[in-house]
């Protein structure tokens, strides 16, 4: 099992999302992140889903989506064919802040920063690889984290231009 970023294009409609996953519920893979944003390209959303497959599961999952009617194109990658980041924030009583000098070293170690401060909590965030966000989390929580949350994975290609932008210049070709 290995951990795949799926990256799917489609229109922006709405049931799509319960569609695609659907398909990872009846292959019973587990959907680890989810993040849907707007594209680069005009009208198109791109939904990054990260999941442990194998190579040949995924691929049957992305040829699966493919076939729904609103998405554009499907990829997938491995984690050395892309950029990819993470957001994770942590609240924690400010006395926690003033109390420990630990736990400021913490924050200059990972370069957390601090979002808002105020008598009663201290709100941080971390931008990183899931690793590098849990083990703030790991460390921190020894001296009490309130609240803590971590995005899904944003991803883009190590290619110099987006796919789709290809698959789209061809399809346009073949139509004329």
């Amino acid at each position: 099992m290995e951990l795949f970023t799926i990256i799917v294009f489609s229109e922006n409609q709405p049931g799509l999302l319960s569609q695609v996953s659907n398909i990872f519920t009846r292959r019973q893979i587990n959907i680890e992140s989810l993040t849907v944003s707007a594209s680069s390209i005009e009208g198109i959303h791109k939904y990054t889903i990260t999941v442990f497959s194998t190579k040949d599961m995924v691929d049957k999952v992305v040829k699966q989506i493919e076939k729904r009617v609103d998405v554009v194109k499907a990829y997938f990658y491995t984690d050395e064919e892309v950029i990819y980041q993470e957001i994770a924030l942590y609240k924690v009583a400010t006395n926690i802040i003033v109390d420990h000098v630990e736990v400021e070293n913490l924050v200059r170690k990972y370069n957390a920063r601090f979002l808002e401060i105020n008598r009663d909590y201290a709100v941080l965030e971390l931008t990183g690889h899931t690793e590098d966000t849990q083990l703030f989390f790991e460390e921190l929580k020894q001296y009490g984290v309130m609240q803590f949350v971590r995005s899904g994975r944003i991803a883009i290609t190590k290619s110099s231009k987006e796919l789709l932008s290809n698959f789209l210049e061809k399809r346009a070709e073949k139509a004329d």
